[in-house]
């Protein structure tokens, strides 16, 4: 039955570019290949992980169950892994974190849901918390036939994910008085991901249009000035947060969540507007 259930949410995923229902909805969800311990065939799994900056973290708790997971033998005899992040595939290094490090992460994860303390309290085994880095091999395979799609597809996993930070600011972090470590570093890693993103476009995506499509040099340059207003608001956000652990002020953090929230989905919609058809029509 477990087999079953996992297929299901693996072709869920899949299907819907990361999006799933069930249990899994409204929460971070990847999909891990790893390779058997014993069969070195491949395995995948649907496990939750927690942004932490340029790596993931996952963890081992099989629901506090008295055994590691599969997926976890699996790594440990075999670190190379395939993680699927909804809008991207890559190779990724699995590093079993240690000591104090390996605690830490454990107290964030605990600080954005505290079921993962419930399901420490259930076993003697100490619950492993896994990075996983990529491993850079040029740009990173987007999950989508077209260019066209791509654009929306990387778009709309932007949107997930700062949904999913607005509502861990409504509900207030575990305390409901002070911006949970987690949340922090869910949102830096945000504005790190998202600049990234801008500025492969700016480097390449536009030349690229700039080059084959002159007429539009009016729409390049709107979507570079907001590039240039996201950019700002970003920074805000970073500073709202507390960077470097400084102590954010909550209503500070959610008031400037929520002006991002707007620009970004303005400037999103009206770069799909503008540049799917570009992008599709030179696949054609």
């Amino acid at each position: 039955m477990p087999h079953d259930f996992n297929q299901q949410v693996i072709e869920e995923f899949r299907a819907n570019k990361g999006r799933v229902g069930g249990p899994f909805e409204g929460g971070r969800l990847l999909l891990l290949t790893t390779i058997g311990a014993r069969s070195g065939r491949p395995h995948t799994t649907p496990v939750a992980y927690l942004p932490d900056g340029d790596r993931v973290l996952v963890i081992a708790s099989a629901a506090g169950s008295p055994k590691h997971p599969a997926w976890f033998h699996n790594l440990v005899a075999h670190p190379e892994v395939t993680v699927e992040a909804g809008a991207f595939t890559y190779p990724a290094r699995a590093v079993v974190l240690e000591g104090e490090e390996r605690d830490r992460a454990f107290a964030r994860a605990v600080d954005a849901d505290p079921g993962w303390a419930s399901y420490q309290e259930r076993t003697e085994r100490v619950i492993p918390v896994v990075a996983l880095y990529e491993i850079t091999q040029g740009p990173p395979q987007v999950n989508a036939s077209s260019m066209g799609e791509a654009i929306k597809v990387v778009h709309d996993a932007f949107r997930r994910e700062l949904a999913l930070i607005r509502d861990e600011m409504a509900k207030g972090g575990s305390t409901g008085s002070t911006l949970g470590a987690q949340l922090r570093v869910n949102c830096l890693t945000f504005c790190q991901g998202l600049h990234n993103h801008h500025t492969g476009e700016d480097t390449a995506l536009f030349p690229f249009l700039a080059d084959r499509h002159p007429g539009h040099a009016p729409v390049l340059a709107r979507l570079r000035e907001e590039h240039e207003r996201i950019a700002e608001l970003v920074e805000r956000l970073r500073r709202a947060v507390g960077e470097d652990g400084a102590a954010g002020e909550p209503e500070d953090a959610r008031a400037e969540v929520a002006r991002l929230t707007a620009e970004l989905e303005a400037h999103l919609t009206y770069e799909e507007e503008q540049l799917i058809p570009l992008l599709d029509a030179a696949a054609g």
